[in-house]
Parts: structure tokens; C-alpha cells; sequence
């Protein structure tokens, strides 16, 4: 809480006897110090002329003559009365020469009271001596009267008086208690009274003199209710209609000893406990004006401008906030309170800017604040402006900021809102605000009359459009590169004398090709062209290259041809992206052989990819141009001019990525020309650059036959063996190429009659084939059965090679073994169930059982046997040998068999031939074929 400043009681009390130094009764006159002064005309009789000493004569010439008269009491009060008018008259008279005498008048009262100490009327002689006294200036006996009077007769129709003139009579003997008594009793008549409003003021200075303030701003608040509840809140007193010059008086009196009580409290944070109703709140402006007025002369502005600034957050609808809001600023800025006005001004900017709501509240004081608003928005912005470019911080930018947009939203016509618009434009490009700022410099530019600003403001627009894109990512770039073009054509159109409209219509076109919008692109790098007198030249090799961009994307390759030999013309030879454009000339011809290529046109496509290399020798698109080219002569059959092109091509460009697409092409233009050896040759180079094991695989598999094909067996077996090794290289390994590789590496092996390289492939397919699992298939099983057979062979082979010799014993029981393994490793194949394998092995397996009997038949006999015992002999071997030509005779037939089942093979029909001599009687007969296989069945 403020330290209430301390009043010397002197002081006070000299301020408040001044005021209340003179008594007298109400009537007419405008202040209280009057009511001792007041003038009584008295209507002059025309029928009798007399004078109050003549009266009074005769009165006591009435009152000696008849000493026992009933108007005795009458007579003696008329006495006392005119001694009254007497000195009264004489006080009026302004020729009249010292104090008027009211002794006579007091002696006459006091006279009657004596005389008729219970008369009932008494109360009006008390009154008038009571007046006397006053009058004369004895006032303590006046005070002793008055009292008296309200004790003896307080029912008397002058109590109110009464008891008024007794605490003034009170106030001014200090008696302030006994005299807010008083004042109270003058107010328990009510409001009717006409003494009422004057003690309720009289009754709070007696408050404010005990040191209640409390209770005495109550009573002049009760002042001030009574006499301001019809004057408009936003009237000044002078002015207000409603009151008499009296009441303003004591309403400004009311006032002051208002703000001297709230000053010696806590000042204005006193004020809102009092403001409980609606009529104070009507009045609570002044209170806190008058409140705020006393601290200024008591040179106080803090306080002051606190009591103003309060009255604004109490009642921020109030008319008159805004008027003390203004005081709050002016109170600082006198004061040299920089800060505090700036932050005054800030608040008053809140209170009643645009969107205030004490605009929809008050519209009519809104109105009134505006012109003062105007200049704090101005001042404000201007203020943080320099703040900010001294600081250079974001936070004053942002603050200037702030205030240049408030100003130009709440005054958007006012005459220097153009140049405060380029101003806040300014300030946000200081700032690195560009987007922002670009928006600003627009307006500035192009939404106000023409100004000395308007084109440097749609140009520096652009710089900021240009400043935005530097910083933009990819995705931000195409809608910031949109808008700088649209700012860029509204700038040419607005100011075409402007020396800078052929810059920014070049910068224009090419952002408008960056944009994808080629037709108004080539428009505008146009107009750059037709530029009178000629743009520069940096100016037309840019609008030279949008055009020859432009006409490049929508296919006319042609026209870019020549835009981009023009370009070429205004570029130095050794300048930064004169290559590029090179390679961009070497595409539009390389296009124009695709185009051709698409319609159709062969010939003349090979000739547009020829001529890159006469227009663009050096360009990267030249390589791609000859291949294609060679493409083309592929596709026209041409298969000499294909070779000699794809032959140039990979020695010319050996280490270009299209090498890998030569082998395949020159294998076929080789392969349509019969030259089976180059096509291999290119087969097996494209495995060896293939990064694809199977398209490699394919190459080797596919340059293997053509090697078979002119009988190169060597160079096909190696080709054979890359292919397997690239097969078995593979995770998992494909089952069924890796076998067929075998199979082929193994039919080259038995040309080459390499029995053993054969016969080690053959077990690698067997045991393949038969580890394969669920990898196997009808062709591995095929091979593999096939590989079976093979590989039984030089079993039956070493089994033949046994002869039945002596030791008989010894070799028997060696040919029977080698006869079990035979028959094992034929028991593989036939097991694989594959046709023309089981009926080869069956015929095998037969034949060994028949050779084996045919052996025994066969075998050297022991020597020194007779005769006889060689014929037992010789049966013998007959009973032994039979049941293995009966086994040949039972697979044989199983074979023939196989006839009724559609199977004719090469050792079905040797089956049948091996019957014929093992059972001439039944097989033995011509029959046809049909015939034979009814037998069989």
C-alpha cells in the first residue's frame, strides 16, 4: 500500500474555516457563506407608514398601559422581533456605519422567556434569540440557545434548522463530534429537508476533521450522488445543465475534500469500494480525474498518472477512459518518463485500437479516441523502428513490426499510410522476414495512388521474392518461384519506362520455365527479343535459352536446334555451361532421329543419330546416337552396316555402360550372318560382363552349341564347364542345369573318346540326381538313369573279361561276383523307371544271365577226366547252366512285354531276337507285330 502523505492540521483547519466561517438560514443564494448575509424585502404597507423604533414605542406603551392585558406575551415577542428587523435592516444598509446592534433584540427574548418561561411557542423565540446572539456575534450563547431549543421543543418546525446552525456553530468551536451530531440529526429528516445536502457535506468534513476519512468519503459521496445524478458522465461540471451554480460549487468542493481524504488513504486503489452503485459509476470518472488533478499540483505525476491509468482498468467502457489514458501519456512524456509513456502508449493502442472492445461498447468515444491513436500507432512504430536498427535483435523488429500493421489496418486510408506501408516492408527485409516483406512491398507498390516510393517498392518486392528462394527447399521452391514471377510481370506492366523492366522480364521468363509453364515462358523471353533498342546481351542469350528449352520439351527439336546455336553464338567458348548447351544442341538432333525412329522413318533416323556426330562431336549423346543407330540398321536388317557400327562403337567408347547391349547385338547381326564362331565369341564375352548369373549362364549354354554347331568341340567343353561352374555357384544350386551340363561335358568326353572324364561325369550326374530331393525332375531322372546305364557298362564289361578257366573254382567264383556287381549296377538303371533305360538294362541283365550259362556251357573242362566221367561232367554243367538261360528267357519276355504297353524299342525288338533263339517254338514264327504282342499278353 502507498504511504498516505501527511496534511499539517494547520493547514487543514485553515482550509475548512474558510469554508464554513458564516452561518445563516437556506434560501436562494448560491453558496453556504451567504446564509449570514441573506436579504429579506419586506413589502412596504401603503396604508400606513411607520418604522420599527415607532413600533416598538408603541408596543411598550401597550405593554405599560395595560399590564394585565392578554396580548401582554404577544406585545413582548413583537418587541423583541422588531429590535430583531431593526438590526437586521441595519446590517443590509450599505450606508450604515458600524456593527449592527442585536443586544436589544437578545435582551427582549431573553425577557419573554423569563416572563413565560412554559409558553408553548417558546421554540420560535428561541429561534430568534438563538439568531440574535449569532448575529451579534456571542456565539458560544448562540450554540447554548440552539440547544436549548432542539431539547425542549424537538418537534418544532425548525429542528432542522436548528440543529444545522448548531454544528456550524459546533464545527466552528472544533467540536467536530458534537457537530456531526448535529449534522445527523438535520439528516434524520430525510431528504426533504432543505438543509439536508449541506449537512451530509457538512457532516463528512466533521468526519475528515476527526481523521475518518473513511466515513467522511461516504458522506460526500452521498454529496455527490444527490446533486451529480442527473448530469450526463461525459459533461463537464461547467458545462452541465443540470446543475446550479451553487451545486457545482459544492460539487467541486466535494471533490477536492474527496481527493484530500483518498490522497491521505491509499489513493486511488481507495476509489472502487466506493464506486458500488450505478449512479457513482457514472461519476467515477471525475473522482479519479479530481483525485489525479490534486497530485499533479501536489507534483506527484506518478501517482497522477497510476490514478488515471486506474480508472481506465476499472471501468475500461467508461467515455472518459480514454480521455485520462491521454493524460497518462501526457503526464509522462512532461515528466520526461520516456518508458513509462512509451508503455502508456501501448495500452492506449490496446484499449481502443480496431478490435477493442470499447469500439462495439462506446463507438461514439471510440470515434473521438482515434485521431489520438493515430499519432501514438505512428509514434510507437516509428520508436521501435530505430530501436530495432540499432539492436538489430528480432524482438524490436517484431515489436515495429507490430505497430506499422496496427497502424495501417486502423487507418488504411490516411494519407501516410502508403509510405508507413514501405516503412514496415523496409523493416521486415532488415529483419530476413522476406515473405512478409515481399507481401508489404506490394502493397506499397501497387495498392496505394501513385507515391516517390510505388517502384521501388515493386522491385524491391522482387528482392525479396529472390531472397526467399535462396533459403527455400526443393518442395517450397516452385509456389516462391510462382509468386516472384507474378511479381515480376506485375511490375513490367505497372512500370514499363522503368530501367529495370528488361532485367526483371528476363529474370521472369526463366522463372517461368523453372515453373514448368513453357508457353508464357517463351512469351516472355520473347518480348525480351523485341526489346527496342535490343536488351543486352547476357539479357538475350537467356531468353535465347528459354526459348530453346521451351521448344525443346514440347518436341520441337528442330526449333531447339537452332535456339540453342544462337544461344552458342552469345556464349564465350570458354564460359561456364557452354558444354551443356553443346549437349543440348547433340539432344535435339539425337531427338529428332527418335522421332523419326517412332514414325517409322529407319533411314532417316540413322541419319539425324549420324549427324551428332557432325554438329556435337565432343557431346556425351554422341555414343548413345551411334548405338542406336546401330540399333536402327538391326532393325532394317542391315546387318553389315549393324557390325561395322557396333564394332566402331566398342572401340571407340570401350568403357561406356552401353558395352554390355554390343555382345548381345553383334551375336545376333553374327548369327544372321552364319558366322556361328563370332557369335560365340560374343556369347561368352557377354557372360563374362554379365552381372546377371543367369543371362551369363543362357550366353555360355548358348555359345557351347554354336561351338558344337561348326565342331569345336574344345571351345564348346569349356564354354560347358564356365556354365556348370557358374551353375553349381548358384545358392541354391539348380538341379537340373548342373546335371545337364554334366550330360553334355559327358557326350564330348566320348567323342574325344576320354572314357574316364566320361565315366567321372557320369557318377557326378548319378549321385546329383539321386541327392537332388525335391530339385529332381523327369529330366534329371532321365539323366540320371541314362548315366546309370553308362556306368553299368564297363561293370559287364569287367564281369565278360573273366574266362572259366583252371582253376576253375577260382575263376567261377570270381566271374559269379563280377556277374552280382553287373547285375547291381544294371538293377540302378532299370530302378529309375524310365522307359528306354529299364527295357536297355533288362536286355542287359538277361544277357548276362544267358552269358553266364553260355560260360558254364563254355568253361575248361579239368583234365584227365574219362570219358564217362566228362559226360557226367557235361551234364552237370547242363543242369547248372539252364536256370540262368531259363532267367535270360524270363527277362527277355518281361521286355517283350513292355511291346503291349506302346514301348518298341531297339532292346525290345533285341529281346525279341534273343527269344527267338532261346524259344524257337514260340518265338520263333513270322507273325506281325500285333500277333506278338497278343502272345505276349
Amino acid at each position: 500500500m502507498r504511504p498516505r502523505p501527511k496534511l499539517t492540521v494547520l493547514a487543514l483547519a485553515c482550509l475548512l474555516t474558510a469554508c464554513a466561517s458564516k452561518r445563516g438560514t437556506p434560501d436562494n443564494e448560491p453558496t453556504i457563506q451567504s446564509l449570514a448575509h441573506r436579504e429579506i424585502t419586506v413589502e412596504k404597507d401603503q396604508a400606513i407608514h411607520t418604522n420599527e423604533a415607532q413600533a416598538i414605542e408603541a408596543y411598550r406603551q401597550f405593554l405599560a398601559g395595560a399590564p394585565a392585558a392578554a396580548q401582554r406575551a404577544e406585545a413582548l415577542r413583537r418587541i423583541g422581533d422588531l429590535e430583531m428587523d431593526r438590526a437586521d435592516s441595519a446590517s443590509a444598509d450599505p450606508a450604515a456605519t458600524g456593527a449592527p446592534d442585536y443586544r436589544a433584540a437578545i435582551a427582549r427574548y431573553q425577557d419573554y422567556l423569563k416572563a413565560y418561561p412554559a409558553d408553548p411557542s417558546n421554540d420560535r423565540v428561541l429561534y430568534q434569540l438563538a439568531r440574535a446572539q449569532e448575529q451579534g456575534g456571542d456565539l458560544d450563547a448562540a450554540l447554548k440557545t440552539l440547544s436549548l431549543l432542539v431539547r425542549d421543543f424537538p418537534a418544532t418546525a425548525v429542528s432542522d434548522e436548528a440543529q444545522f446552525r448548531r454544528g456550524e456553530l459546533l464545527f466552528t468551536a472544533r467540536d467536530y463530534a458534537q457537530a456531526e451530531k448535529a449534522y445527523a440529526a438535520v439528516l434524520s429528516a430525510g431528504p426533504g429537508s432543505p438543509y439536508h445536502d449541506r449537512a451530509l457535506y457538512m457532516q463528512g468534513w466533521s468526519q475528515f476533521k476527526q481523521g475518518r476519512l473513511d466515513d467522511a468519503l461516504q458522506a460526500f459521496f452521498g454529496v455527490l450522488d444527490l446533486k451529480l445524478a442527473n448530469v450526463l458522465d461525459d459533461d463537464s461540471l461547467d458545462a452541465s445543465e443540470g446543475l446550479t451554480r451553487a451545486d457545482r460549487e459544492l460539487v467541486e468542493d466535494t471533490f477536492r475534500v474527496s481527493s484530500l481524504s483518498l490522497a491521505n488513504l491509499q489513493g486511488a486503489e481507495a476509489i472502487p469500494a466506493l464506486i458500488n452503485t450505478p449512479l457513482r459509476r457514472a461519476y467515477a470518472f471525475r473522482v479519479y480525474e479530481q483525485l489525479g488533478e490534486l497530485y499533479i499540483k501536489q507534483d506527484r505525476p506518478k501517482d497522477a498518472a497510476d490514478t488515471f491509468t486506474l480508472f481506465a482498468q476499472r471501468e475500461p467502457f467508461d467515455a472518459q477512459a480514454p480521455v485520462l489514458q491521454a493524460r497518462v501519456i501526457d503526464i509522462y512524456e512532461r515528466g520526461g518518463f520516456a518508458n513509462l509513456a512509451l508503455a502508456a502508449k501501448k495500452d492506449y493502442a490496446a484499449r481502443y485500437g480496431r478490435h477493442s472492445a470499447f469500439r462495439n461498447a462506446k463507438p461514439q468515444a471510440w470515434a473521438r479516441a482515434q485521431p489520438l491513436l493515430k499519432t501514438h500507432l505512428a509514434e510507437l512504430a516509428r520508436h521501435h523502428h530505430a530501436q530495432a536498427q540499432k539492436s538489430k535483435r528480432s524482438a524490436d523488429y517484431q515489436e515495429a513490426v507490430h505497430w506499422y500493421r496496427e497502424y495501417l489496418a486502423s487507418f488504411p486510408a490516411d494519407p501516410q499510410a502508403a509510405q508507413n506501408n514501405f516503412l514496415l516492408a523496409e523493416l521486415l527485409f532488415e529483419d530476413a522476414r522476406f515473405a512478409e516483406a515481399s507481401i508489404e512491398y506490394e502493397k506499397a507498390a501497387y495498392d496505394y495512388p501513385p507515391h516517390d516510393k510505388s517502384a521501388d517498392a515493386g522491385y524491391a518486392a522482387l528482392l525479396s521474392h529472390a531472397q526467399q528462394q535462396k533459403k527455400a527447399d526443393a518442395s517450397q521452391l516452385p509456389a516462391l518461384q510462382q509468386a516472384s514471377v507474378a511479381s515480376a510481370l506485375r511490375f513490367a506492366r505497372a512500370f514499363p519506362a522503368d530501367s529495370r523492366a528488361g532485367p526483371v522480364l528476363t529474370d521472369a521468363a526463366e522463372k517461368l520455365y523453372a515453373l514448368h509453364d513453357g508457353d508464357q515462358a517463351a512469351s516472355v523471353a520473347q518480348q525480351v527479343l523485341d526489346l527496342q533498342p535490343p536488351a543486352a546481351e547476357a539479357q538475350r542469350r537467356v531468353a535465347w535459352t528459354v526459348l530453346a528449352h521451351t521448344a525443346f520439351e514440347r518436341g520441337a527439336f528442330d526449333v531447339s536446334e537452332k535456339a540453342y546455336g544462337e544461344v552458342l553464338k552469345l556464349t564465350a567458348v570458354k564460359a561456364p555451361g557452354r558444354q551443356e548447351l553443346i549437349e543440348r544442341q547433340a539432344a535435339s538432333v539425337y531427338k529428332q532421329g527418335e522421332q523419326a525412329r517412332s514414325a517409322g522413318q529407319l533411314r532417316e533416323a540413322v541419319a539425324h543419330f549420324t549427324r551428332v556426330a557432325e554438329v556435337a562431336p565432343q557431346s556425351t549423346v554422341r555414343a548413345t546416337a551411334q548405338y542406336d543407330a546401330a540399333a536402327v540398321l538391326i532393325a532394317l536388317k542391315d546387318w553389315d552396316g549393324a557390325t561395322r557400327t557396333l564394332e566402331d562403337f566398342r572401340q571407340r567408347y570401350p568403357h561406356n555402360p552401353l558395352q554390355a547391349d554390343v555382345s548381345p547385338k553383334l551375336a545376333l547381326a553374327y548369327i544372321e550372318q552364319g558366322q556361328w564362331g563370332s557369335a560365340a565369341g560374343e556369347l561368352e564375352r557377354l557372360a563374362t560382363t554379365s552381372k546377371d548369373p543367369k543371362v551369363a549362364r543362357d550366353a555360355l549354354w548358348q555359345a557351347a552349341e554354336y561351338h558344337e554347331k561348326v565342331g569345336s568341340r574344345g571351345p564348346a567343353a569349356k564354354a560347358y564347364e564356365r556354365h556348370l561352374a557358374l551353375t553349381l555357384a548358384q545358392r541354391p544350386t539348380p538341379l537340373e542345369p548342373a546335371i545337364e551340363a554334366r550330360a553334355r561335358l559327358a557326350h564330348l568326353a566320348r567323342q574325344d573318346g576320354n572314357a574316364a572324364r566320361e565315366l567321372a561325369l557320369m557318377k557326378d550326374i548319378l549321385q546329383a540326381d539321386q541327392n537332388g530331393g525335391a530339385a529332381r525332375t523327369d529330366r534329371t531322372r532321365y539323366l540320371g538313369a541314362t548315366a546309370a546305364l553308362a556306368l553299368a557298362e564297363p561293370v559287364a564289361q569287367a564281369y565278360r573279361k573273366v574266362a572259366l578257366v583252371e582253376p576253375l573254382q577260382k575263376q567261377l567264383k570270381l566271374k559269379k561276383a563280377r556277374m552280382e556287381e553287373g547285375l547291381k549296377a544294371y538293377a540302378v538303371a532299370a530302378d529309375y523307371g524310365v522307359a528306354d533305360v529299364s527295357t536297355a538294362a533288362t536286355f542287359h541283365i538277361a544277357s548276362l544271365y544267358r552269358d553266364f550259362g553260355k560260360a558254364l556251357m563254355g568253361s575248361e573242362r579239368p583234365r584227365k577226366l574219362s570219358k564217362v566221367e566228362l559226360e557226367q561232367y557235361n551234364v552237370m554243367l547242363e543242369e547248372q547252366a539252364f536256370p540262368f538261360e531259363e532267367k535270360a528267357s524270363e527277362l527277355h519276355e518281361v521286355n517283350a512285354r513292355r511291346a503291349a504297353a506302346g514301348i518298341y524299342d531297339e532292346w525290345v525288338k533285341r529281346s525279341f531276337a534273343a527269344l527267338r533263339e532261346l524259344q524257337p517254338v514260340r518265338y520263333g514264327k513270322n507273325e506281325r507285330s500285333e500277333g506278338v504282342v497278343d502272345a505276349i499278353r
